[in-house]
């Protein structure tokens, strides 16, 4: 009896009706489709050891921004909150770690207790060198992420604290507030914002960057039709053993060939209870990864990015959403979202000349910890001791640099420490 009224129905066009219906619900209602989050170890291994790099590059720009290139642990100390390191490790426990990179010397202070000083090594300078050569020769290339970063948001301004955040991901100076941003006055200007911070606003909108990485990339991974029809679809691959079921993989061919609509543009008219909104939303952080030079970044620091872009609330379920598109590791204990797309295996396909410094960074740090761990280091409980020579080097390479008339040589600007102590570098 069933099979006969199906018959009919289908006979009728009922069944092509609701088929279309279908495809109906699927532009203007957001499908309720939960995914599963499934492990995977590849791309975790190109996550682990990040948040340990970040931390102890920002250590190394901080003490080479010193007058004498070594500064106190309680000076240093000041800086935790920029690290990402848990909040039961001593700063000062993590900086022993890597002694081939950050050289220890101690300090009587007027109470006759030891003050641990920090300086850096050789290696670590030379490096750190590379660094500021790589970001003088890419300071156009920088000037164009941080535009496009702009060109995102609905006004073309973000407070300094949101780019603070995202600084490290973009390849930006440390210090980019005063040895980049003064370099481009035609394009950037700070701004007060209505919540009295201080903001970065866009002065100039450049059409040929506004062109998203899934549009520049169409004519060679896109179909003629798609192109024509303004259906772009994303690269999309699973972790083995994902075993996607047959409704949802019928949602998401749906779901891909639903109209695009690019990150640059303004997306007022859309409905954001839609999946043709999900897929603009899944086209922002899909262009925001691709302005990264890991193509990841911590899942926290896009948290407040709702209003700037424009995205409707709970917008980062997109992650959870679309786990062929992007995937959330969690090494680290926290969250860091990682484009698949743009990694072979744990390897990423394209690599930024400031990614391979980091991965020299990398390298050395963990031959350090394996030295250590081998007592090749020890600790010098000499107290005034310094090892002058390597002191005297950085001053010197420092004051080299300075003197250029290249203002970029200048990558972080220096402080003047509030101690009472006598410094022994």
């Amino acid at each position: 009896m069933f099979r006969r009224v199906f018959g009919i129905a289908r006979n009728s066009g009922f069944v092509h009706g609701y088929q279309q219906g279908y495809i109906y619900l699927q532009k203007f209602s957001l499908v309720n489709i939960k995914l599963k989050w499934v492990k995977d170890r590849t791309l975790d291994a190109a996550v682990a050891g990040q948040r340990d790099v970040k931390a102890t590059g920002t250590l190394v720009s901080i003490i080479h921004s010193s007058a004498q290139c070594c500064l106190p642990i309680y000076h240093l100390s000041r800086y935790r909150g920029q690290l990402g390191l848990p909040g039961d490790l001593k700063l000062s426990t993590f900086i022993r770690r890597y002694p081939n990179i950050f050289v220890e010397s101690c300090f009587l202070d007027t109470g006759g207790s030891p003050v641990p000083w920090f300086s850096l090594s050789p290696e670590a300078l030379d490096l750190h060198y590379q660094e500021v050569s790589i970001l003088r020769q890419s300071q156009l290339e920088l000037r164009d992420r941080l535009c496009k970063l702009l060109m995102l948001t609905s006004d073309r301004t973000l407070p300094l604290q949101t780019i603070d955040q995202l600084k490290w991901d973009l390849g930006l100076p440390y210090d980019y507030q005063h040895s980049f941003i003064p370099n481009h006055p035609e394009r950037f200007s700070y701004v007060r914002l209505p919540d009295d911070r201080v903001g970065l606003k866009l002065l100039f909108w450049d059409d040929k960057l506004a062109i998203s990485e899934l549009q520049k990339n169409s004519s060679l991974q896109q179909k003629g039709e798609d192109i024509k029809n303004g259906t772009l679809a994303f690269s999309v691959s699973f972790t083995r053993g994902f075993g996607l079921k047959r409704k949802c993989m019928e949602w998401l061919k749906e779901w891909q060939k639903l109209p695009y609509t690019s990150p640059y543009t303004n997306a007022s008219h859309l409905d954001p209870r839609t999946d043709v909104s999900e897929k603009r939303v899944v086209g922002v952080f899909h262009e925001l990864l691709h302005l990264t030079l890991h193509k990841q970044t911590e899942r926290k620091n896009v948290s407040n990015l709702r209003r700037p872009l424009a995205l409707p609330q709970k917008f980062t379920k997109a992650f959870e959403r679309h786990p062929g598109i992007f995937y959330i590791s969690k090494k680290s204990d926290t969250q860091t979202v990682v484009l698949r797309e743009a990694y072979y295996g744990q390897e990423p396909v394209q690599n930024h000349p400031l990614v391979q410094i980091r991965e020299e960074f990398a390298s050395l740090m963990n031959k350090g910890l394996l030295d250590r761990s081998r007592g090749v280091y020890k600790r010098n409980r000499d107290t005034n001791s310094v090892d002058g020579f390597k002191n005297e080097a950085c001053i010197a390479d420092k004051t080299n640099q300075l003197s250029s008339e290249d203002k970029f040589d200048s990558m972080l600007y220096d402080y003047d420490s509030d101690s009472p102590l006598q410094s022994p570098c």
